[in-house]
């Protein structure tokens, strides 16, 4: 079974989409570190952004923009995805809000969070 079928991805992704930001990142780290390359590069690009939005709760600019190029940064090259995954709606979110992080521009309140999307018809 690999990590996409796993009942830790699935929970992960529900937690995240929940904004569950903390939990989600357990739970994809735990099946992080029981994964081989090349499904490990995108798992840890989820963690990332997981964990940057943690930062962002706890007002960690700083730490919140650096994760994010990490995670959008791992997500983008990685050589294996979960099927029928959507990276617009993860990725572009999460890289204005990077952007208004390292530009130090106040975050709207109803800037678009990023969420996991799949396309579950492929």
């Amino acid at each position: 079974m690999g990590p996409f079928c796993d009942p830790r991805f699935t929970s992960g992704v529900e937690l995240f989409n929940r904004r569950e930001w903390d939990s989600a990142h357990d739970g994809f780290e735990e099946l992080w570190h029981d994964t081989a390359e090349p499904e490990r590069r995108w798992l840890q690009g989820a963690v990332q952004v997981a964990v940057a939005m943690v930062h962002l709760e706890r007002n960690n600019r700083n730490g919140a923009a650096i994760l994010l190029g990490e995670g959008t940064g791992r997500l983008s090259r990685a050589e294996a995805s979960p099927p029928g995954w959507q990276p617009i709606p993860l990725l572009d979110p999460c890289r204005q809000l990077q952007q208004q992080l390292q530009l130090n521009q106040p975050l709207a309140s109803d800037h678009p969070l990023p969420r996991l999307v799949f396309d579950l018809s492929e």
